[in-house]
């Protein structure tokens, strides 16, 4: 059976670490674990980053607004997941998105201070924190030199893509009908015929104010 030292090992800032540097770490630090409920709020956004989170078990949703609360994404995350750890250095150090227990979630949370002057003195734990921050900023940049979408079907899943961190799972967009024409330079009526198309070839679900993406994966490989 899997313990929750096996578990610990698998998160991506400690894989490659041998067993004996986990066990000193572990002498040293205090972990925080937290288990929150289904629908319970983890982080709220605009917080300050004082910690590491990672995401042990369950899944949780990533809710992120645009700054003029036009819309919303709620994107679901399962374990193994590190939050937002860019937000813990550089200009603004406070959280973009909230987090919430989408199933009973376990969460265990390492400070800055220990972070700083112990993990970092482990080379391994060094350079998997950098190359996440550089993966996900190189795949933002990526993103950014794309060759522009050229019909409507593209603009749309461009727009849905950029406001992603993952490209697989479920995804949910919050937004009135008019915004997103807004957004995708299009009239309301072309966006919602679109819309009801890709509804019917079963890539997405339409509610009131809401896109729904059960399998992102599957509509980005479907663009025409």
């Amino acid at each position: 059976m899997e313990t929750m030292f096996d578990t610990l090992l698998q998160l991506p800032l400690f894989q490659g670490l041998c067993r004996q540097d986990f066990t000193q770490i572990l002498d040293k630090v205090k972990l925080h674990f937290v288990k929150y409920k289904a629908g319970e709020t983890i982080i709220e956004s605009g917080k300050s980053c004082e910690q590491l989170c990672f995401l042990l078990r369950g899944e949780i949703a990533i809710v992120t607004a645009s700054p003029q609360k036009s819309y919303t994404v709620v994107e679901l995350i399962e374990a193994p997941y590190l939050i937002e750890p860019q937000a813990l250095f550089g200009m603004s150090r406070e959280y973009v998105s909230s987090y919430v227990a989408y199933t009973e979630s376990h969460i265990v949370s390492i400070s800055k201070p220990f972070l700083l002057s112990d993990l970092f003195k482990y080379e391994i734990f060094r350079l998997n924190y950098m190359n996440i921050i550089g993966n996900r900023a190189q795949n933002l940049y990526s993103r950014l030199w794309e060759e522009p979408p050229s019909g409507l079907r593209e603009k749309m899943i461009r727009f849905f893509l950029v406001h992603c961190e993952r490209t697989q799972g479920k995804k949910i967009f919050k937004v009135k009908m008019d915004d997103l024409a807004r957004h995708l330079d299009h009239t309301r009526l072309n966006t919602s015929r679109m819309l009801n198309e890709m509804q019917d070839e079963g890539l997405i679900e339409l509610h009131r104010k809401e896109v729904v993406i059960p399998d992102f994966e599957r509509l980005i490989t479907r663009k025409s």
